[in-house]
C-alpha cells in the first residue's frame, strides 16, 4: 500500500507541471513517437466528432425559425443563451472545410425541430429545410458522413405550451409527423438517423429537477416517469414509420443515443454489505440506462424499476412492448465518467458532489455515490477512469447484446482553458482521449462489439445551463469573433482518424478487471497516468491536492 501511495505523490508533480512543449501543429503531438504500440481498430471502424443544433447554430431569430425551449429557458434562467452560440448557421460552409481539412469523415449534428416547424405542427419554414439541405449537400461534397439527431432537447416552445410538452401522450403522434417530415426532406441523402439524444437528461432534469428546460420540479418522480414513457413510445413509432415507409428505398439505418455513467460497487469485508452495495450499483445503471434500454431490447421496463416505483411508472400496453423490443438498429452510447458506489441505508440519494435528493426518483434509487481522491476530475467534476469505460461496454454487451453493434456517439472531456493559447494547447483533453480510447479497444478485444467513436465536441459551444463556461471542443471558439482555431486535441484525433489507431507507450494499461478494491484502483489510475503519450497538466489546484493527499 505504501508504494502505491508513493507512485500517486509522485504522479502529483507531473500533473502540476507545464506543458509547453505541446504545441497545436499535429507534428508535435507524440501519437507515433517514442516507446509505444498502435491499437489498431477494425478496417471499417467510424471515427467522428459531434454537435447540436442549439449549442453551435446561433441564428435564432434567423430564417424563419421558432422559439424552443431553450430559448425561453435560458433568456429567462440561465446567465447565458444560445441566440449567437458558435454562429454555426452562418459559418456552416467554414465548420465543414475545417472538417475535411482535418480529415474527419463522420459528423453527428441534430435538427432544431422549430427551425423545420416553427410552432412543432402544421406548415414547413422553407428556409429551415433549405439550411439543412444546404448542409446535408456540403457535408457530403466534402466526403463527410451525416449522422442526424432528431431531437437533441430544443422542443418546440408552442408543444410545450400547448401540450406540456413529453407530460403528454399526443406528443408522440406529434414527432412522428415531424420525424416523417425530416425521413422525406433528407433521407434520400442521410442514411444515419438517431431519433433522441440523451432521454435521460430530456426527463429528469428537465421534470424532475428543474435544471434543464422547460424547468419543471417534480418531487415524487411521476412526471420525469411520464416524460420518458412519452418520449419511449415516440421513438418505438418514429423508429416504425422509418422501417415501413422509408428504409427500403433509402436504405439507412435508425437507432437512439442513451447516455450511462460506470457505477462501480464499493467492496466490503461484510459479503451482505457488499451485495447490497452491488445491488445498489446496478439500481443506477437500471434507472439511467436500463429505464430506456430495457423496453428496447428487452420489451418492457426493468423489474426493479416495477417493483419500487408502483404505479408511478406507467405502463405500456402489449403493442407498445412489441413495438418497443428491437426498436433500434444499433446502441447509441453517450459515456463521460464513473462512480463508486454504496448502498443508501437511509432510502436516499447522494452525490459524489454531497448533494443529498431525498424521494422520487432519486429516493428509488436509494445510492450513495463518490469518487476517489487518486481520480483526477474535468471541469465539470467529472472522474476521470477509463477502466470504468470498459466496465460499461462489456456490460452493455452482456446485457443488450445490439445487433447492429455499439458506437459510442459521446466522449470528451471539458478542460479549464482561460485563455486562447492555453485551450490550443489542451494536452489534458488528449491524455483524456488516449485513454478513454484505449479502454474501448480492451473493452473490444474482450468481445465488445464497438463499431464507432464520436468525440464530443468538434466545436466549443453552449454547455446548456452551465452557458459557455465549459469547453469541450477540439476546435476553439472566439466567442466575440466567432473564429475557430484547431486545438492540439482536433490535430492529435485527425491523425488518430487516418491511421485507425491510438498509439501508447509499452505497458500502458488503462483498465484493471483483477481487483475491485480502492487502492488497487488508485493504482490502476496512476498507471493510466504514467502511461499516457505524455503526463497530464493539472486541472486545477484542488486536483492536484486531492491526487497527494
Amino acid at each position: 500500500m505504501q508504494s502505491a501511495i508513493s507512485t500517486v505523490k509522485h504522479l502529483a508533480n507531473s500533473l502540476a507541471a507545464p506543458h509547453s512543449f505541446i504545441d497545436a501543429h499535429d507534428d508535435h503531438i507524440p501519437l507515433n513517437s517514442g516507446n509505444g504500440r498502435e491499437l489498431k481498430f477494425p478496417p471499417d471502424f467510424v471515427w467522428g466528432t459531434a454537435t447540436a443544433s442549439y449549442q453551435v447554430e446561433g441564428g435564432c431569430d434567423a430564417g424563419g425559425r421558432g422559439l424552443s425551449i431553450w430559448d425561453t429557458f435560458s433568456r429567462e434562467r440561465c446567465v447565458d443563451n444560445g441566440d449567437v452560440a458558435c454562429g454555426h448557421f452562418f459559418k456552416y460552409e467554414e465548420d465543414v472545410k475545417l472538417m475535411q481539412q482535418l480529415g474527419f469523415k463522420n459528423y453527428r449534428l441534430s435538427i432544431s425541430w422549430s427551425r423545420i416547424q416553427p410552432t412543432g405542427r402544421g406548415p414547413i419554414n422553407a428556409e429551415g429545410v433549405a439550411f439543412y439541405n444546404d448542409l446535408i449537400n456540403c457535408l457530403l461534397a466534402h466526403g463527410v458522413e451525416p449522422l442526424i439527431t432528431l431531437y437533441h432537447w430544443d422542443l418546440p416552445q408552442a408543444l410545450e405550451d400547448e401540450l406540456g410538452g413529453w407530460q403528454n401522450r399526443e406528443i408522440a403522434p406529434t414527432f412522428c409527423d415531424y420525424a416523417r417530415l425530416c425521413f422525406e426532406l433528407f433521407g434520400d441523402r442521410v442514411k444515419n438517423w438517431l431519433t433522441f439524444n440523451e432521454p435521460w437528461c430530456v426527463c429528469l432534469l428537465g421534470y424532475g429537477t428543474g435544471e434543464h428546460a422547460p424547468g419543471i420540479t417534480c418531487d415524487d418522480g411521476s412526471k420525469v416517469y411520464m416524460a420518458a414513457h412519452n418520449v419511449l413510445r415516440a421513438h418505438a413509432a418514429a423508429v416504425d414509420i422509418y422501417r415501413r415507409e422509408y428504409k427500403a428505398q433509402q436504405g439507412g439505418v435508425i437507432g437512439i443515443t442513451l447516455n450511462c455513467n460506470w457505477n462501480e460497487p464499493v467492496p466490503d469485508k461484510d459479503p451482505a454489505a457488499a451485495q447490497r452495495n452491488a445491488d445498489a450499483a446496478h439500481r443506477i445503471l437500471m434507472w439511467s440506462l436500463g429505464w430506456f434500454a430495457d423496453p428496447i431490447w428487452r420489451g418492457e421496463y426493468p423489474p426493479e424499476m416495477r417493483q419500487r416505483c408502483g404505479d408511478r411508472l406507467p405502463a405500456f400496453t402489449d403493442e407498445e412492448k412489441a413495438l418497443l423490443k428491437g426498436s433500434s438498429d444499433f446502441l447509441g452510447l453517450n459515456h463521460y465518467f464513473s462512480d463508486f458506489v454504496k448502498d443508501s441505508t437511509k432510502g436516499e440519494f447522494v452525490s459524489h458532489w454531497g448533494i443529498t435528493s431525498k424521494g422520487g426518483y432519486f429516493g428509488d434509487m436509494a445510492a450513495t455515490t463518490e469518487g476517489h481522491h487518486t481520480w483526477s476530475q474535468t471541469d465539470m467534476g467529472w472522474n476521470v477512469v477509463p477502466w470504468g469505460f470498459k466496465e460499461l461496454l462489456l456490460w452493455c454487451q452482456e446485457r443488450y447484446n445490439p445487433p447492429g453493434g455499439i458506437y459510442i456517439t459521446e466522449n470528451g472531456c471539458a478542460v479549464p482553458e482561460p485563455t486562447k493559447e492555453s485551450s490550443v494547447k489542451d494536452c489534458f483533453r488528449v491524455a483524456y482521449l488516449t485513454s478513454y480510447i484505449a479502454a474501448m479497444h480492451e473493452a473490444m478485444e474482450a468481445g465488445a462489439d464497438v463499431r464507432g467513436y464520436f468525440a464530443w465536441s468538434f466545436l466549443d459551444n453552449f454547455e446548456w445551463s452551465l452557458g459557455y463556461s465549459k469547453r469541450f471542443g477540439i476546435v476553439h471558439v472566439d466567442y466575440d469573433t466567432l473564429a475557430r482555431t484547431p486545438k492540439a486535441s482536433a490535430h492529435w484525433f485527425a491523425r488518430v482518424t487516418a491511421h485507425n489507431a491510438v498509439h501508447i507507450r509499452d505497458g500502458a494499461k488503462f483498465t484493471d478487471a483483477a481487483t475491485r478494491h480502492c487502492v488497487a484502483k488508485a493504482v490502476a489510475a496512476a498507471a493510466a497516468i504514467a502511461a499516457a503519450p505524455f503526463a497530464m497538466p493539472s486541472i486545477s489546484a484542488a486536483a492536484s491536492t486531492r491526487l497527494a493527499a
